[in-house]
């Protein structure tokens, strides 16, 4: 299995170096990418237990709109002035709702062509792939999605085997390659073979899916790239390459990868061509093969990324491939290492359907020829990649274990415990080890109605019942038959209620001198259910809240020293409304500027963390009026961060650097005094 790669829960991301592509000529220089992210766009998942009129306010406080959604992930492309990004991305850091929060970051496609042609693939005899294709040349069942700048669709040596793909840069169908990456990518990977013309691919059978996510500027955002990850998966491709490097860490990059590894699939990328131990994404995602470049010698390539993160090797140097218009051309880059491998994980697949993604890759890793040092090693990983010696270990395996794991489902919206009326739809989220097949949903233990695509969702009309409490439960069904149920959710249909909630406020009291951050209480009663509680400050709305008890945190720090009105407003399902008496306090607060104090208590200044791979960190942090959040920067780079006034994480050193390394704390309060304490230990 692939070792685990730790990525940061909420990375935020100031800049991304984007992979380079040049030409190879006698005097090669590097080209410098221009633009590091999308200007005026973040990605935001917000934690799953989150009321969307919470996400709503968090969003609306900021004038940020949602563009777009990847349902699958929970993650929303949201639309920000340009000139408030880095402010708004900071403080819906800091919001207790959001999971993460992170820059829309651009990939760039890591290339070089070479402007002299080779009439020989010298790589095939190198990696041993004729005597694969004595075993197997592919199936036309196991399609490879090229997630790239799209594909030639007229070239002789890849027109027929190209399937339907879809264009994520400007949300169509058409995926004419812009730039002819996708296509030289494509023709390394699968090309038309054993038809007299043109150039053998790894995997002759295997039909290609274009997914297009490089513009014709040269960049693709990470979100993007997710959504074409999400496509594939969803369709059934289990093989995907990008060709694609950056170095910024993204949440949004790791989901898709995850969502797509748990869907049976198995991706390929590129190491990157900067010749830097420096982790690239998406290679060094966990749940993704990360492919460093050999040269015929059986070299690193001396433009190949390297690392504890690369998990293999394949020939990258010189590789003669298709070229976008119908010609051919010799390139060099991990852009064409990565869809080598691709390849063969596609031949393995197709001589043996039955294996998994993580055998799929064991075997190819096991089957590997050992370069460099013994074993595992940064530069070659497990080893430059032998085709014919891992397709023989492959259909030498007889799959006798069956799936016996069920899926898990659980119903999102509605809310267990409220009440609905009207037309409303039933979300449910589903998650299997291979694949879910069919989502039911069952109402008072009838069957309502089944889907069975993702995202799973139903449509109900409740104008149609008689009101009263109705229970609602899914199952969900694998291809193996396998049946997982979701915890049953009751709610309230209230299609003829006419009685308005009546609310109150509990605390605090009326004429109450206030100070500091207090927790104001409501409470709200209605005779069928209250739906949601809405709190106002002097008339103006500050915050909703749709479970009970209702309460609402109120940072007065934040205001001026004066007399204020507190009004709660309840609604029901049916949309009656009932209003609290109001109630007024007296705001009055001292000027806050003492910082917190922070200590690092593990491990020790100066100290040595070889012993252990896990380094266990903790961190205490105290104020004068009560710590807000924690933060943990390791070498610079947010990793971790929690709203309580300690906190511990287990640091995975297993692929980090032998060195000094800095552990940072910061410690805010509610007035945004910050304490930082900084360490340092060596590995």
């Amino acid at each position: 299995m692939k070792k685990k790669k730790n990525l940061g829960v909420s990375a935020v991301l100031v800049f991304l170096f984007l992979c380079f592509m040049v030409l190879i000529c006698k005097d090669s220089a590097w080209a410098e990418s221009k633009k590091l992210f999308v200007e005026d766009e973040l990605l935001i998942q917000f934690r799953i237990d989150t009321p969307n009129d919470k996400a709503d306010e968090a969003l609306n406080a900021h004038g940020a709109k949602v563009a777009d959604e990847i349902q699958q992930l929970r993650i929303k492309r949201i639309k920000v002035p340009a000139d408030v990004l880095d402010t708004v991305r900071e403080a819906l850091s800091h919001n207790p709702h959001v999971e993460f929060v992170e820059n829309n970051l651009l990939a760039e496609a890591s290339v070089i062509p070479n402007d002299s042609y080779y009439a020989s693939q010298w790589h095939h005899p190198k990696i041993k792939s004729p005597y694969g294709w004595d075993l197997n040349t592919g199936s036309n069942t196991i399609a490879i999605a090229i997630i790239d700048s799209g594909v030639d669709p007229a070239h002789s040596d890849l027109a027929s085997k190209l399937v339907p793909g879809y264009n994520f840069v400007s949300n169509n169908t058409d995926t004419h390659d812009v730039l002819g990456h996708g296509t030289s990518v494509a023709g390394s990977s699968a090309a038309i073979s054993n038809n007299y013309t043109g150039i053998a691919g790894v995997a002759w059978q295997n039909p290609i899916m274009p997914l297009m996510v490089i513009g014709a500027d040269n960049l693709a955002s990470y979100y993007d790239i997710s959504e074409a990850i999400i496509y594939a998966a969803d369709r059934g491709v289990r093989v995907m390459n990008i060709s694609l490097a950056g170095p910024g860490i993204s949440s949004t990059l790791q989901n898709a990868a995850d969502y797509a590894w748990n869907k049976g699939a198995l991706i390929f990328a590129g190491a990157g061509n900067s010749s830097t131990s420096t982790p690239y994404y998406p290679a060094a995602c966990n749940h993704v093969i990360g492919v460093s470049a050999t040269d015929s010698n059986d070299n690193k390539a001396s433009f190949s990324n390297y690392g504890d993160w690369v998990d293999i090797a394949a020939p990258g140097v010189s590789i003669y491939t298709t070229a976008n218009g119908g010609g051919y051309r010799s390139a060099s880059g991990t852009s064409f290492s990565s869809p080598i491998a691709a390849g063969l994980g596609a031949l393995i697949m197709s001589v043996n359907p039955d294996l998994t993604n993580a055998e799929v890759e064991e075997l190819i890793k096991q089957n590997a020829d050992d370069l460099g040092a013994l074993g595992f090693d940064p530069y070659f990983g497990f080893g430059r990649i032998n085709v014919e010696r891992t397709v023989v270990a492959a259909s030498s395996i007889v799959i006798d274990d069956a799936d016996t794991t069920p899926p898990s489902a659980y119903i999102t919206s509605p809310a267990n415990n409220v009440a609905v009326s009207g037309i409303i739809t039933v979300s449910v989220s589903v998650m299997d080890n291979v694949g879910v097949s069919k989502v039911e949903l069952y109402i008072n233990g009838a069957l309502f109605a089944s889907d069975s695509s993702s995202p799973f969702s139903f449509t109900w009309d409740t104008t149609k019942l008689t009101d009263g409490s109705y229970s609602l439960k899914v199952l969900a069904y694998d291809s193996a038959g396998n049946v997982g149920q979701s915890a049953s959710v009751t709610v309230t249909v209230s299609n003829a209620d006419t009685t308005a909630p009546t609310a109150s406020i509990t605390s605090p009291a009326n004429s109450a001198t206030v100070s500091g951050i207090i927790t104001v209480s409501a409470s709200a009663s209605d005779n069928v259910g209250v739906s949601k509680v809405e709190l106002y400050i002097n008339g103006t709305l500050f915050a909703s809240d749709s479970s009970s008890p209702f309460t609402f945190t109120w940072d007065t720090t934040k205001y001026a020293n004066s007399t204020y009105t507190l009004k709660a407003i309840a609604y029901d399902g049916s949309g009656n409304v009932g209003q609290s008496a109001t109630v007024t306090v007296t705001v009055l607060n001292q000027q806050d500027t003492i910082a917190p104090q922070v200590v690092i208590t593990a491990p020790a200044d100066g100290s040595s963390v070889s012993a252990s791979p896990v380094v266990k960190i903790a961190i205490s942090a105290s104020d004068n009026a009560g710590v807000s959040t924690i933060e943990l920067y390791i070498d610079g780079k947010l990793t971790a961060a929690t709203n309580a006034s300690s906190l511990a994480y287990n640091w995975n050193i297993k692929k980090v650097s032998a060195g000094a390394h800095t552990i940072s704390a910061k410690a805010f309060d509610a007035a945004g005094n910050a304490g930082v304490r900084t360490i340092t230990v060596y590995k």
